[in-house]
């Protein structure tokens, strides 16, 4: 993880406690994007279940990595897919809400961009009270500025790396901040507590994901990053209670 060697005391976070979110569900312990994967994660102590998003030939929202049906040999895209037709392994949203409840933040990365819609409508069906705790990962800075501009109430952030900001972190902060977007979420080796600080300053949050050792995830959080993603929810889950019980 760059620069954060020299990082002793935790840093402020802005939310506190930083959300601990289970990438694809426990993924390290159980097959990932299942029902019994997400089910997991929050018994295990995950606070956050993160997930991609593709839609169906009907529009619907279903919680898959690559967002491809395979027949045998025969690979189909989601998207010409029926739902009566995809495979029991792949959930429907509302499915993870029916099994899971709401009482947990939710990370999606809209793989289709045209998802965030329907999860939004969805999520609002099913239980408005949830949509503060909705994290809307988006890679493209126009869609997520698109997307932040409906005022929903869903928080929605960019997903990028640091060699993409072509006109640096500190210009790219404040063209987040204008266009209404909550914050950015970048791979663990782009941060240090420095980028932190200065993602906070313009009233941002700051995600870290690919956070799978236990030196990852104690240095993000020492760093001040508000949420870190893990496939493996036992170390993410030790490495919290480390962190948070000892700020010096």
């Amino acid at each position: 993880m760059a620069s954060s060697g020299g990082v002793q005391q935790r840093l402020p976070s802005r939310l506190d406690p930083p959300i601990g979110f289970a990438h694809r569900g426990a993924k390290a312990h159980a097959p990932e994007n299942t029902i019994a994967a997400f089910q997991l994660a929050l018994r295990l102590g995950a606070t956050g279940l993160e997930s991609d998003v593709w839609l169906t030939a009907e529009g619907i929202p279903v919680l898959d990595h690559d967002g491809v049906v395979r027949r045998g040999l025969r690979k189909r895209s989601i998207a010409t897919v029926g739902v009566d037709e995809l495979p029991d392994h792949i959930p429907q949203l509302v499915e993870l809400l029916d099994t899971c409840g709401t009482q947990y933040h939710l990370s999606l990365d809209t793989k289709d961009p045209e998802s965030a819609g329907p999860i939004i409508e969805v999520i609002t069906s099913y239980s408005p009270d949830m949509l503060d705790r909705v994290w809307l990962c988006e890679p493209r800075f126009e869609r997520a500025a698109e997307v932040a501009g409906w005022q929903t109430g869903v928080h929605v952030l960019q997903t990028t790396r640091l060699d993409k900001i072509s006109e640096g972190p500190e210009r790219r902060a404040h063209r987040l901040k204008s266009a209404g977007i909550d914050g950015i979420n970048l791979h663990r080796t782009d941060w240090n507590g420095g980028l932190v600080a200065l993602v906070h300053r313009f009233d941002l949050f700051a995600f870290g994901w690919d956070m799978q050792q236990d030196h990852e995830l104690r240095a993000g959080i020492r760093m001040g990053l508000d949420a870190v993603y893990s496939d493996d929810v036992d170390k993410m889950e030790l490495a919290m209670r480390a962190e948070l019980a000892n700020p010096d």
